[in-house]
């Protein structure tokens, strides 16, 4: 059994059967965790869901903050849908089964075996990786109830960006969300911060990414995430960034996770865009 990591397909669907190829994945052996994003950007959003669904239990997919979007749309239809590589998956015969099959996929998978952690972005400093699986089952189980369009109603916005204990209603579930599906960059003291996008090295000096900071309670754990696509490829014992940029004409990639062994990458076949 082989087990890897794709980074962010952002409906690169082309891309992603000639990485699936190029790793001979046998769905009925292999898994395959996907960090979120598969949809939008891309020319093909409804082919991408297709064949991740089509995967069935090989696949583990946790949600992005563009598939948060695109549930989010489809909630709404009277939403004007700004995104036109959505536009083909609301107008689908089976947008239906693949909403339903999308809002059910978790913000957050820990395999105890790996010591391993899935998430679209990263993972607030201070949350242990117990806090990260209970704080994502909270957003979890409002997705999947009858209140999921107020949800989505009010998921967007950046505030707050520090986390309480006492934080409740949608003020608590926004911070969850938000920084398991946006986060790149904290200030020293642990807020979290949404505007930075370049590169670490690039960042204020007030600013270090997520995963630098001192005594952060996933240390011992290894994390996979993808999201930032101009940080690309990172590969440390604690720590893989996925997201090579396919959408913008970088590539996509499969890291294994369950032996070392280099990464399996694919050119897109998107124009260049960075």
């Amino acid at each position: 059994m082989a087990i890897y990591a794709i980074g962010d397909v952002q409906g690169c669907a082309d891309e992603l059967e000639l990485l699936l190829a190029k790793l001979n994945l046998d769905p009925t052996n292999d898994q395959v965790w996907f960090v979120g994003d598969l949809v939008n950007r891309g020319p093909k959003s409804l082919e991408t869901l297709r064949l991740v669904k089509g995967l069935g239990r090989a696949a583990i997919t946790v949600l992005g903050n563009h598939d948060l979007h695109l549930l989010a749309l489809g909630r709404n239809p009277e939403a004007p849908v700004n995104d036109s590589w959505l536009r083909p998956v609301l107008a689908a015969d089976d947008r239906d089964d693949l909403l339903a099959w999308l809002i059910r996929q978790p913000l957050a998978h820990f395999d105890t075996e790996l010591n391993t952690l899935l998430v679209h972005a990263g993972v607030p400093p201070d949350w242990t990786v117990n806090n990260v699986l209970r704080y994502a089952s909270e957003v979890e189980k409002v997705l999947c109830s009858d209140v999921a369009g107020s949800f989505f109603a009010s998921m967007y916005g950046s505030k707050p960006t520090r986390w309480n204990d006492d934080l409740s209603n949608m003020d608590r579930l926004r911070f969850i969300t938000n920084s398991l599906t946006r986060i790149r960059y904290c200030t020293l003291d642990g807020e979290l911060e949404f505007v930075e996008k370049l590169a670490p090295g690039n960042q204020p000096e007030h600013l270090v990414p997520w995963f630098e900071l001192p005594n952060r309670a996933t240390d011992t754990t290894r994390i996979v995430f993808g999201h930032w696509s101009t940080l690309g490829l990172l590969e440390l014992p604690d720590l893989i960034a996925t997201d090579t940029g396919c959408v913008w004409g970088g590539k996509l990639t499969a890291v294994r996770l369950d032996q070392q062994a280099p990464p399996t990458q694919v050119d897109s076949l998107q124009p260049q865009r960075f």
